[in-house]
């Protein structure tokens, strides 16, 4: 029988080099995205499935509240506008009992987006039909979508204007290292809040 301890180092290494492989790149384009959906007063909406949809809501927790508390204190008042769709229990059952579950998230855009604001898709496979239907719809109609995906990739890359791989297709391992991603984007103004006036 193999040890426990055998097994967790070994797991600890290998979610070590998916965190280790995060494009710094990627992410720091995201940061400067985000900078102007602020400056610019736009809309972010996320979304996500299961353990990436618990990401999307966290995330728009610490974005919401966190990072908005920093920058608002610092700049005026003014906060981050960002919702995360997998919050609206009643209207995705509604949606999902009378149309078609795959259009969860692209009814609710349809009420909310407009061209200029941003959709950041969370997924570990990259091909849930409401995740890539909605990105669909958002990049059809000048909304910015970015996505964050696993080693898969998927069927949502041509929708994405941003597409962020974490090299792994274990769920587990690529769940926390897109929310260290998420992590970055939001403690990067609770930790940076001068980069909200920054032109770099």
């Amino acid at each position: 029988m193999p040890k426990v301890t055998d097994w967790i180092e070994t797991y600890r290494t290998a979610q070590k080099a998916a965190m280790d492989a995060i494009p710094a790149d990627a992410v720091a384009r995201l940061i400067e995205k985000l900078r102007a959906i602020y400056k610019e007063d736009r809309q972010l909406f996320t979304f996500g499935n299961g353990g990436s949809a618990s990401n999307s809501s966290h995330f728009i927790t610490d974005l919401g509240k966190g990072s908005s508390d920093k920058i608002a204190a610092s700049h005026g008042g003014r906060r981050f506008r960002c919702l995360s769709l997998n919050d609206n229990v009643s209207w995705m059952t509604a949606l999902g009992n009378d149309y078609a579950y795959e259009d969860i998230y692209l009814r609710q855009l349809q009420n909310y987006a407009r061209p200029g604001d941003m959709v950041l898709a969370i997924s570990v496979s990259g091909s849930s039909p409401n995740v890539v239907k909605a990105c669909k719809w958002a990049k059809e109609n000048g909304v910015y979508v970015a996505a964050l995906v696993g080693a898969k990739r998927g069927s949502v890359e041509p929708y994405a204007d941003e597409f962020v791989v974490i090299n792994d297709t274990h769920y587990g391992r690529v769940e926390d290292a897109q929310m260290a991603i998420l992590h970055m984007l939001c403690y990067a103004f609770m930790e940076m809040p001068e980069l909200v006036v920054s032109s770099q």
